[in-house]
């Protein structure tokens, strides 16, 4: 998969986006913030979520960190191997390394609107990375 083709949530969750499906990760930036990724607290399908607000843990050596759903919607497919192997996201953010895919409620498409592209990412990490102390 390739990151310049993905949607962007500044909570570091990308989004690759097909119809009404939205196919969740974290990008490579937050899987490095973390460090060794431990656990995985997988959603179980069916669960529903809404944009903007804690749709699972991830636990580090280093933290335990929440993952932000970039989109409303229902769950309706979760990373199995992730269970018995969350180091794959260290691996491979942004293919083996996907955490859910949501069915997105939102008909309107402003959730999706509300993304940023690739991009405006990397200038958004830039301005985050100049406000971080030396």
């Amino acid at each position: 998969m390739d990151p310049d083709n993905l949607k962007y949530h500044k909570g570091h969750t990308w989004v690759e986006v097909v119809g009404k499906r939205a196919k969740i990760g974290i990008t490579d930036y937050a899987q490095d913030e973390l460090g060794d990724i431990v656990y995985v607290d997988l959603p179980e399908v069916d669960t529903k979520v809404e944009a903007n607000t804690e749709m699972l843990e991830i636990e580090s050596t280093k933290v335990t960190s929440s993952v932000i759903a970039p989109v409303s919607g229902t769950m309706i497919e979760v990373n199995k191997e992730l269970e018995d192997s969350p180091e794959i996201i260290n691996e491979d953010p942004y293919s083996k390394g996907w955490i859910a895919v949501i069915e997105m409620s939102d008909e309107s498409g402003s959730e999706i609107g509300e993304l940023i592209e690739a991009d405006d990412y990397e200038n958004y990490l830039q301005s985050i990375k100049k406000e971080e102390p030396a």
